[in-house]
């Protein structure tokens, strides 16, 4: 059995948040400079600069790439050798986040009562926390700060077997459609298929999670997502919603068995601000 102290944890979590919200991925960066060279709208082509440019000033000047540093999700891996000591886990993360949210000023976004009151929490906690229980002695921790606006736009929809492939093409390029300029493109669609109502949902969500460079390993979804990919970009919303081909930056599909009588589709979307960072203890 190994043992981690929350001072760790709290350490390690502050830090991710900073950093996912300062730095971009190079998978994205470069997934940005692509579609920039195969656009064809001089605007679409001059916003996917600008962007370009404004990821370089974050990171150069240690400053969030966009002013809603989002919710704090967190996703969790932890080794069933792994004993946590020193104090309570999810405190330990709530804590990291507060630290974080502080230290980096990073907006707040948090509010405790979701309807009526709708007061801020002041340190952006409580984090959303999702956690797997796996083999081994690590524990790996990925902050993935969401932004409201692209959060708007996902949607799960209880389909019926009988709506097929061509229902989940039709629901999902209908939902970007719908969605417009609102999250922020170019985005990345995360589509979670198959559970049940909520797993859907988190398959979708931790879909995004995939590096873009990286294909997906069952061919039958890789080519889902890349015939997805072309109609989103035929919609001509474009960056920002200037127009253009660059709609999407890519599509990512996660998928689940799921009941005889049931085919849960969700879509959550993504903006251009592809925040997400990891760390293994």
């Amino acid at each position: 059995m190994r043992e981690i102290n929350v001072k760790e944890i709290i350490s390690a979590v502050k830090d991710l948040c900073i950093n996912a919200n300062y730095y971009l991925g190079e998978d994205v960066l470069s997934k940005i400079k692509k579609m920039r060279e195969v656009e064809e709208s001089d605007t679409a082509k001059d916003v996917l600069s600008i962007l370009l440019k404004n990821y370089e000033l974050a990171a150069q000047e240690k400053m969030p790439s966009c002013q809603d540093t989002g919710i704090a999700v967190v996703f969790i891996e932890l080794g069933q050798e792994v004993h946590i000591v020193g104090g309570d886990f999810v405190e330990a993360i709530n804590e990291g986040v507060r630290q974080g949210y502080k230290d980096g000023f990073l907006r707040k976004s948090m509010v405790d009562d979701p309807i009526i009151e709708r007061k801020n929490t002041g340190d952006n906690t409580p984090a959303i926390i999702y956690t797997d229980i796996v083999q081994g002695d690590k524990l790996k921790i990925t902050i993935a700060p969401k932004g409201g606006g692209s959060e708007n736009m996902s949607e799960v929809k209880m389909m019926k077997a009988a709506d097929g492939i061509e229902g989940v093409i039709d629901f999902v390029v209908d939902r970007v459609t719908r969605s417009g300029g609102n999250p922020c493109p170019p985005i990345i669609v995360g589509v979670g298929l198959g559970g049940n109502f909520e797993q859907s949902a988190l398959l979708a969500k931790k879909s995004l999670l995939r590096n873009l460079d990286e294909p997906n390993p069952n061919k039958k979804w890789a080519e889902l997502e890349d015939l997805l990919l072309k109609k989103i970009n035929k919609i001509g919303i474009g960056p920002q919603g200037f127009g253009g081909r660059t709609t999407a930056l890519a599509v990512l599909v996660l998928s689940k068995p799921c009941h005889i009588a049931s085919m849960p589709v969700a879509v959550n979307i993504q903006c251009h601000a592809a925040r997400h960072k990891t760390i293994i203890l």
